[in-house]
């Protein structure tokens, strides 16, 4: 497959739509023009890549009305992998068309419009708790490795105070901790750190005494 087999497809849509249409004028692959409107541009490519998307956002200095083209996905990964693309031209206001090869259908899949996130609060939310409930800066960013989570901080915190002051009542390790979840985090148990001895009533469990000296 070549760009160039894309052009006539989509040279035939614009036509359709009532623009006179051109190619390869000035750095732009495919210029329609319709009346005083802005041009519509759209750049061809086999495939999304960065150079794409570089050009297309390079061609919104001429207009507003900028397209990238490229051929029918296939399959399930193809049409996810294909959405992803088209959620981040939306975001740059680049619309998107797909054409189908075999029989020339074009596709308009999003139109240049300017995007405006929406914003959610319950992940917005979640994501400061998690920052202001951290202990300093475990981490380092951009690792693939295990993360030192809040939830990891207070665990550790619950397991050191058992180890230090034996079987406690998940009140007493909530209040000298810190970890005001300490009684459903020793109940809840979710690394295995912790026996519980009575009601309300926790100590390390192996695993647990084993932790605390790593």
């Amino acid at each position: 497959m070549r760009e160039t087999d894309l052009y006539p497809p989509v040279k035939a849509w614009l036509e359709g739509k009532g623009f006179e249409v051109k190619s390869e004028v000035g750095a732009a692959d495919v210029v329609a023009r319709r009346g005083d409107d802005d041009p519509v541009i759209v750049e061809l490519k086999i495939g999304f890549s960065l150079t794409l998307l570089q050009q297309a956002v390079a061609r919104q200095s001429v207009s507003d009305w900028v397209y990238v083209a490229v051929p029918r996905w296939a399959g399930r990964t193809g049409w996810r992998t294909f959405k992803a693309n088209v959620g981040l031209c939306k975001r740059l206001g680049v619309g998107v068309l797909s054409v189908r090869i075999e029989d020339g259908h074009v596709q308009a899949h999003c139109d240049p419009v300017e995007f405006r996130p929406r914003k959610s609060r319950p992940r917005k939310g979640a994501l400061l708790k998690e920052f202001d409930r951290r202990d300093g800066d475990p981490n380092t960013g951009g690792t693939r490795g295990k993360i030192t989570t809040a939830y990891k901080q207070e665990m550790m915190r619950c397991a050191l105070f058992l180890a230090s002051n034996g079987p406690s009542k998940g009140a007493d390790v909530a209040k000298a901790t810190g970890a005001a979840q300490a009684t459903r985090m020793m109940r809840e148990n979710y690394f295995g750190w912790f026996d519980k001895v009575a009601t309300g009533v926790y100590d390390l469990s192996d695993a647990g005494r084993v932790a605390v000296r790593v």
